[in-house]
């Protein structure tokens, strides 16, 4: 019979959504199962927009939590808390009831990018950076202002917005909660005064009871409620004890928590996440600052965040349209390896998934440059878009560099892109950075990091203290030429945009 005790992580993506069950007493992830298998459907009833159903997370997140329950015979009673991570910025309106009003408006929906722009031009640029870090933008609030303007009807039955966590921590406990590190993904977070941005809101007209309640993010934020148990099988009375956005949270499962550490990850979106101990950021806000997990209001821990909404799924509109019928993605980059740095003179740009914050919000599309009829493959072609998608990082890297950043070492799980020698031994050479590999995820990341919240574990350091280190990879010195050549190629495309 088990007789262990597990920590319960859920990391709610826009492609799926994943459990894990982490064994308290020896740090390792004993199950985790992923739904969809394929990945989840994305409504764009519109160009440039991006809807998907919180309930289907929540359904997909009862399936892959019952899947590693049956897997290890573990019963709801072993769990002894429950972290979440979610996808970043989307917008979910509940009504009293707790009923969701409409499908959630997801990060990558550009819908909302002209409402950004308006309040952070009435408001004052100088106000909005310095109380909220970054331009109101296309993040929750904007969304937010686009159902006010478009969708009255549903805007007036809203009870409370929250972030896809807060959704799936209320499916849970049936209570409505947020953290201050959620509010400041949504722009709805004054650093200066150190409290929910009234300006922000009284400039859109929204009342501040839409907000739900604060609750830490590390620490007792609710209990599984009588009805969850009965749907999902956990005990009664389990507490959550962590939730965090993809990006902070990927940044937390890598034991990136000080001044000058830095993660990445590359999923569909790609992300450089690197820790601030002192209010910074970008004049032009193409790189966001955010307020990171281990944020307080007495303890300043900022997490600068550069966001390419082109990279995985990129990789994935080759693998379905330019790849042969049945490749798979290490065939892909085997494919890639035979074609010499520079991709012999194709220039990939990246940006085909919305709007790009690096870009100042503007939305070219992507594009392949150079082609040669006569010389060039589909190999070609393959390697040209991972290295446009490092570019695009790098790109990105040099204004955080600007803002201050020591970028010499970058944390990633071994996961998506980082699968893939070229992706990281490009980022590396043209970065000039070591890439640490670790064997690790999101789910795991906030099932140990619940255990943090519960006080099962002391500290980061005990939690984090079974983090296997998997390899370095430096910057390749021999191509370095190469490498800066085509990366300057790529810029002199993007300067064009």
């Amino acid at each position: 019979m088990n007789s262990k005790q597990y920590l319960l992580g859920l990391d709610v993506g826009s492609s799926s959504v994943k459990a894990s069950l982490v064994n308290i007493e020896t740090g390792k992830a004993e199950a985790s199962a992923f739904y969809p298998e394929k990945e989840a459907p994305i409504k764009s009833l519109r160009q440039g927009w991006a809807e998907q159903d919180p309930e289907m997370w929540w359904e997909n997140a009862k399936l892959a939590l019952r899947k590693t329950m049956n897997d290890t015979g573990v019963k709801g009673e072993q769990i002894k808390a429950i972290g979440i991570s979610y996808q970043m910025h989307g917008l979910v309106c509940v009504d009293k009831n707790m009923q969701k009003l409409r499908d959630s408006i997801i990060w990558c929906d550009s819908r909302a990018v002209a409402y950004g722009n308006e309040a952070f031009d009435s408001i004052g640029h100088d106000k909005c950076l310095s109380h909220l870090l970054n331009s109101p933008g296309n993040f929750t609030a904007a969304k937010l202002a686009w159902v006010k303007e478009n969708e009255p009807e549903i805007y007036d039955k809203i009870y409370k917005i929250m972030l896809p966590g807060d959704y799936i921590a209320m499916k849970l406990s049936g209570e409505a909660g947020t953290t201050i590190s959620g509010l400041s993904e949504g722009m709805m977070w004054d650093f200066k005064e150190k409290r929910i941005a009234d300006f922000l809101l009284n400039h859109y007209g929204f009342s501040k009871d839409l907000i739900a309640d604060i609750v830490p993010t590390f620490g007792i934020e609710a209990q599984v409620s009588k009805r969850a148990a009965e749907e999902t099988g956990l005990q009664e009375g389990t507490p959550i004890s962590y939730r965090a956005g993809d990006q902070p949270n990927n940044a937390v499962s890598l034991n990136v928590f000080n001044p000058g550490e830095i993660a990445s990850t590359a999923g569909t979106s790609g992300v450089v996440y690197g820790v601030l101990g002192k209010t910074g950021y970008d004049t032009k806000s193409r790189v966001n600052t955010f307020a990171h997990a281990n944020y307080t209001t007495e303890q300043e821990r900022l997490g600068v965040l550069l966001c390419i909404n082109g990279t995985g799924i990129l990789n994935a509109w080759l693998k379905r349209n330019i790849a042969a019928e049945g490749i798979s993605y290490d065939e892909m980059n085997e494919m890639a390896a035979k074609v010499p740095v520079g991709s012999n003179g194709i220039t990939v740009i990246p940006f085909g998934n919305g709007a790009e914050r690096v870009l100042e919000n503007k939305n070219p599309g992507a594009a392949i440059l150079g082609i040669n009829f006569n010389n060039h493959t589909r190999e070609n072609i393959i390697r040209a878009a991972q290295e446009g998608i490092v570019f695009s990082f790098c790109y990105g890297m040099e204004i955080m560099r600007g803002m201050g950043m020591d970028i010499n070492k970058i944390h990633a799980g071994k996961a998506n892109m980082f699968l893939s020698d070229i992706f990281r031994d490009t980022l590396a050479s043209v970065s000039g950075a070591t890439i640490e590999l670790y064997d690790t995820d999101g789910s795991v990341g906030a099932a140990k990091t619940a255990g943090i919240g519960a006080g099962i574990y002391k500290d980061n350091t005990e939690a984090f203290a079974t983090l296997e280190k998997l390899n370095n990879i430096e910057p390749d010195t021999t191509n370095e030429a190469q490498y800066q050549e085509a990366y300057e190629r790529w810029k002199e495309a993007v300067a064009k945009i």
